[in-house]
């Protein structure tokens, strides 16, 4: 049985495509949902299930945490994992979801049974060797598509073109620490009403914050916005992605 690890962005959506056009279906396609995405995330997930139904594929299955993860910020008065150096957000509101649909799937439940592995198929492409560790489970095979077919991002990029798709962009939690700062300000530009949202998360948590001044770690969002130089804060402010499957 293979299971899709769908992100919503360019490398996930170029597996899609990939898998397609080598005449390899898969089982089930899965996309954890933060309750944090971007609008046009959203947006190019209703588009991929159209062209999924075109081509015959099973459509995307979302999964999600009962609490959405802004709420769960929220509530703690605290801000995601990844601004204290910890990538645990990706873990609760990404892996978790996916696990527990799968360890109640009638296809997954039959393959166990007989003693087999479910495949995993996940989007890292052939640039981000990096992000790629060892994974032995009794229960699954993790495979990475993208890095068998020598795909970087220039060629996920073509894909989704021959396919005849609307490049998706970049899929993040609006509020997430890894953003880059034109990311920030681009968030602002595009989606005023989440950028609000994102500095009010912070302003909830800082009263907590002891060792992080707010989202971009060593600064605040709050104070990025204010300003128009944009060279005012550093940009490397974090040394680890995201970890989620699909950027």
């Amino acid at each position: 049985m293979k299971v899709v690890s769908y992100g919503g962005g360019t490398n996930s959506t170029a597996m899609l495509v990939g898998l397609h056009e080598r005449g390899i279906r898969p089982d089930l396609v899965m996309f954890a949902d933060t309750g944090a995405e971007k609008p046009h995330t959203y947006r190019h997930l209703m588009q991929v299930n159209q062209w999924l139904e075109q081509i015959g594929f099973p459509l995307v299955e979302t999964v999600k945490s009962v609490v959405k993860l802004e709420k769960d910020c929220i509530d703690r008065k605290s801000l995601p994992s990844l601004a204290f150096g910890f990538k645990t957000c990706s873990q609760r509101f990404k892996v978790q979801p996916q696990e527990k649909f799968l360890n109640n799937h009638a296809g997954c439940l039959a393959v166990w049974a007989e003693g087999g592995q479910v495949e995993k198929l996940i989007g890292y492409d052939a640039d981000e060797h990096h992000r790629i560790k060892d994974y032995t489970s009794e229960k699954y095979q993790v495979s990475y598509p993208l890095v068998e077919w020598g795909w970087g991002r220039e060629e996920c990029i073509e894909a989704i073109a021959r396919a005849g798709l609307p490049q998706p962009g970049k899929s993040a939690c609006f509020f997430c620490p890894a953003s880059k700062k034109s990311e920030i300000f681009q968030l602002q530009a595009d989606y005023p009403e989440l950028a609000l949202r994102a500095v009010a998360m912070e302003q909830n948590a800082a009263e907590n914050l002891q060792t992080v001044k707010g989202l971009g770690r060593r600064w605040a969002w709050a104070d990025l916005l204010k300003q128009q130089d944009m060279f005012d804060y550093p940009e490397s402010h974090l040394e680890q992605a995201c970890g989620c499957y699909d950027g």
